[in-house]
């Protein structure tokens, strides 16, 4: 039969209650409405008509509002099923016991008691309307988002459950408590409103630093409102007075407080006097799914009997929602218990993984980099001069060893024999500012750097070698280290910090080959594969690309700088190497897939992995378009640098994207992920809370840093080791898929890079002069390159005013003092990803009634005032002009004609989007690469200038 109990729309419908009575009596049946069933009373047949009748509303806009019906079964037992409205009468039990003890005319039809007057401006009438507008306010409440409701839904769910009860508090007030507290936790706000009929409500709170007994006390005490439109409702049914008379006799079989759900969740307990009451959690599937109702119920039974069996005195905090059996599920569904098929790398190290494909392939192209070319064979051979050379400088296992390079085939190398010496290596970006080099370089205690780069700070004790002195060959005398182990460290990679400092995360080798373990077989990762390294060694994207491909035989293609920075001529290189395997960050594949409508992505590249930085889906089906995914898969992956690169994978198919998916997928084979409250209570599916990664790559450490360490790598209650509280905020879906729903903290992804305001904004308060700082990124919703980071300062001694310079302030007008000088003092610090596009000079920073900057009332950025402030014009005077005119419009804000393209926070991808708006505007049109030649409106317009007059 189908379940239509709950599709009712009226608001007097739903207002309806219900009572069935197990009717023995000798009196007239024709009294009654009365339908004979050939079976007895406890068939099937007979549980389905008596729910239909219970399920029927009575609405009194179209009849009586009361409803009875007399059931009578082959067996000799009868029901009474009453429904009344609450206008007609207040409890079903009313006209119940009027139809069966009162004197009443015989009936063939129903005989209902007499319906109160309908007309218009009636008392009547004005109680009804009033009932209609508080359910028509409750269908307008906001659905919440931990419901997990399926949109579209129209009818409700029915879950049932049983309670314990224990001692004296009545089951009104401990149920209550349990779904209060159940609440609480889910939305995290102690203050709840529980419904206990259509226009009143129960508030009190669930939370602080209350006991058990202090808070089963307080709901005791607190009496019904009227309500505020709560999301759910308490319906605690008593026994009813036994009916007798004169040849009558009933007992209460089934009661229903209202039809459907009043409020999208709805908690029916009958109270009948028994150790074990039951109970039934009604909720509307549009707000409510299947399986959050399950979660509910079950977490409303645990805490149910945690509170009715809890001494007094108990901290209310400590009150769990979980027993063992349920915290095993949550664990199961978090990935916990998931291994890899093929376990195999994980107990050996990085350099020995690539000797064994160096021993089974040794004439495999293993690296290329703009025609060179090095075999496996070359690679290892290579790698094991630099180690000798390495072992001779004094490096021993268990050092670290600064690797300062661009990117080229020399960095790997490099990499390659730093881990053959049994040393850890140290990335660093030569295009970081000298005062951050100096800083991780110290930190990391080196005393070793390998760099070509002449800009490389000098430091007491620290010597630089370049790539080339250490190929000459092996110096006598330096033996190759006795066995390693996997759980010695394979690199320090630097992260920003929230204090104002980069911190260091140590990775064992150990955690590299379990990322390979769990990903190999599921990506089909293997010698006939080519892979691209697109990233800075600095950022642990390259980890992936890097190791991820020569540990299972595939060649690393090299990608070079202008190629990284043009997307058609990277396009035209994928094709060219027929590249298989391709890492990106949104950010910079958005790019590429503007390229792909003119310069077509080769068919070669089966394989596309994000990371990085969120994914909005939504773009990727134009890719999808050109590239199905049949041919091309894409996979969205979750990653930390402190659980070793990726966590989780989500395949990435039309259906996501359509939908506009946040979900990163489930945890990969080995790792395992838990969503907690701020209080390390697990949380169900659905709720919202910070992500906590457990498993096979959790790092362990940071370097040099045990009180952070402590802070931030926790026992893991489900396994050994510990697990990573990683500050992004997220939930876990029934199904097991994690959805990624940004940060808690101040921390930012932007292309790709992970970056902490703070400390932007410590080296912005370091700058002379800077009293107050504060740093947003400002984006748009689906252009990844049009993400900025805009500073906000107020200067001492009252130097701003308001509206001030946004930006260094190179066009030659009156800035406000000091907001240049600020920029470049974090520019000294700070690597050029992590430099404020613009700094406005504020005269105070606003801030919100608990004394927060309010973010969402920093202004926009727009330059100062003075006569060449103006905006250009794009259609009128020389080309200066007109160029100018067009970097506003791809800005989105004024620009100086000596204002750096990207000081400003340009990009590669606001590169493109600029060369697109010059065509449009039918402007001269350049190379990419000249761009980074001539980074102003006036030296490029120059350059246009020169390039004419030659042709």
């Amino acid at each position: 039969m189908t379940d239509d109990r709950f599709t009712d729309p009226s608001a007097a419908g739903r207002l309806c209650r219900a009572v069935a009575l197990r009717v023995h009596t000798g009196a007239d049946p024709d009294r009654l409405w009365v339908e004979d069933v050939p079976d007895g009373a406890e068939s099937p047949a007979a549980a389905l008509l008596r729910e239909r009748e219970l399920s029927r509303p009575a609405d009194p806009a179209t009849g009586p509002g009361l409803r009875a019906v007399l059931l009578r079964y082959a067996d000799g037992a009868a029901d009474l099923v009453v429904v009344a409205h609450r206008a007609v009468a207040a409890d079903p039990y009313e006209p119940a016991r009027a139809l069966l003890l009162e004197p009443v005319a015989p009936a063939t039809a129903p005989a209902p008691a007499p319906a109160p007057a309908t007309a218009p401006g009636s008392a009547f009438g004005g109680a009804v309307a009033g009932l209609r507008e508080q359910v028509a306010r409750l269908d307008r409440a906001p659905a919440p988002e931990w419901g997990l409701g399926e949109p579209g839904a129209t009818t409700a769910g029915a879950r049932p459950f049983t309670l314990t009860v224990h001692g004296d508090v009545p089951v009104a007030v401990t149920a209550a408590a349990a779904l209060g507290l159940v609440l609480a936790r889910c939305t995290g706000d102690p203050e709840v409103e529980l419904g206990v009929d259509p226009g009143h409500s129960l508030t009190f709170t669930a939370g602080g630093a209350d006991t058990v007994g202090e808070y089963l006390a307080r709901i005791r005490d607190t009496g019904p409102a009227p309500s505020r439109a709560p999301v759910a409702g308490l319906y605690v049914t008593e026994p009813a007075e036994v009916l007798t008379g004169e040849g009558v006799k009933a007992e209460t079989l089934s009661t229903r407080p209202f039809l459907a759900p009043l409020h999208p969740l709805s908690v029916h307990v009958a109270d009948d006097g028994s150790t074990v009451p039951s109970g039934v959690c009604h909720h509307r599937r549009s707000v409510f799914g299947e399986a959050a109702a399950e979660w509910l119920t079950g977490m409303l039974v645990t805490a149910h009997r945690a509170l009715v069996t809890a001494a007094p005195d108990t901290p209310l905090a400590d009150v769990p929602l979980f027993d063992d059996e349920q915290r095993h599920r949550l664990a199961v569904l978090g990935g916990l218990g998931r291994t890899p098929s093929a376990p195999g790398a994980a107990g050996e190290r990085i350099e020995r993984t690539v000797r064994s494909w160096a021993e089974r392939t040794p004439d495999a192209t293993a690296l290329s980099d703009e025609g060179r070319a090095l075999t496996y064979r070359q690679l290892d051979e290579r790698a094991e001069r630099i180690a000798g050379s390495l072992r001779a400088l004094g490096v021993a296992p268990a050092d670290r060893v600064g690797v300062c390079l661009d990117r080229t085939a020399d960095l790997v190398v490099v990499l390659l024999g730093v881990l053959k010496t049994g040393a850890a290596y140290v990335p660093m970006d030569p295009a970081y500012p000298a005062d951050r080099l100096a800083y991780m370089t110290e930190d990391a205690e080196l005393s070793l750097v390998v760099t070509e780069s002449e800009a490389f700070p000098s430091l007491e004790g620290v010597r630089t070698v370049s790539p080339g002195s250490l190929t000459a060959g092996v110096p006598a005398g330096t033996p190759a280290p006795g066995p390693l182990s996997a759980d010695g460290a394979a690199y320090v990679i630097y992260t920003s910090g929230s204090t104002g400092r980069p911190k260091g995360v140590v990775v064992p080798h150990r955690n590299v080959g379990a990322l390979m373990d769990a990903t190999r077989e599921d990506f089909g990762l293997g010698s006939q594969d080519v892979w691209t390294l697109f990233h800075s060694s600095a950022f642990d994207f390259s980890v992936w690309e890097i190791w991820g491909c020569l540990t299972t035989g595939g060649r690393l293609v090299v990608v070079p700088y202008w190629a990284s920075r043009d997307p058609q001529r990277f396009a035209r290189l994928l094709g060219d190497e027929r590249v298989t395997v391709l890492s990106q960050t949104p950010s910079a594949f958005a790019q590429l897939m503007e390229a792909d409508r003119t310069e077509p992505v080769a068919d070669s590249v089966r394989l596309v992995v994000f990371g990085g930085e969120p994914l909005d889906t939504r773009p990727l089906r134009s890719w999808l378009d050109r590239h199905p995914a049949s041919r091309c898969r894409l996979v969205n992956m979750f990653g930390i640098t402190e659980t070793t690169v990726h966590v989780t994978a989500q395949t990435v198919t039309r259906r996501e994207a359509l939908t506009g998916s946040r979900s990163v997928g489930r945890p990969l084979p080995g790792w395992h992920v838990s969503v907690l409250d701020p209080e390390g209570r697990e949380l169900p599916p659905g709720v919202a809370g910070e992500i906590h990664v457990g498993g096979a790559g959790v790092a362990g450490q940071y370097l040099n840093r045990p009180e952070l360490t402590a802070q931030r790598f926790v026992p893991d209650p489900h396994a050994p080791g510990p697990m990573y509280r990683s500050g992004d905020r997220g939930r876990l879906l029934p199904d097991g898929r994690l959805e990624h729903l940004g940060r808690l903290d101040n921390q930012v992804k932007l292309r790709g890079f992970r970056i902490e305001l703070d400390e932007i904004r410590a080296r912005l308060l370091d700058a002379p002069g800077v009293a107050a700082a504060a740093v947003v990124l400002r984006r748009k919703p689906g252009d990844a390159a049009g993400a900025r980071l805009d500073a906000y300062v107020v200067l001492r001694g009252g130097d701003a005013a308001p509206g001030g310079d946004v930006h260094p302030g190179g066009d030659g007008t009156a800035a406000p003092a000091g907001t240049e000088e600020v920029r470049r003092h974090a520019a000294r610090f700070l690597p050029e990803h992590m430099v404020p596009s613009t700094v406005t000079a504020l005269p105070a920073l606003p801030l919100t009634p608990n004394g927060k900057i309010d973010t969402a009332r920093l202004p926009e950025p727009l330059t100062g005032g003075g006569p060449d402030a103006s905006p250009a014009d794009e259609e009128a005077g020389d080309l200066e002009t007109r160029l100018r005119a067009v970097w506003e419009k791809v800005f989105g804000f004024r620009v100086g004609p000596d204002d750096d393209f990207f000081a400003l926070g340009g990009n590669s991808l606001l590169a493109v989007r600029l060369l697109a708006a010059l065509r449009d505007a039918a402007m001269p049109v350049f190379p990419l690469p000249q761009l980074y030649l001539h980074r102003t409106v006036r030296a490029l317009a120059a350059f246009l200038d020169k390039a004419e007059a030659r042709a």
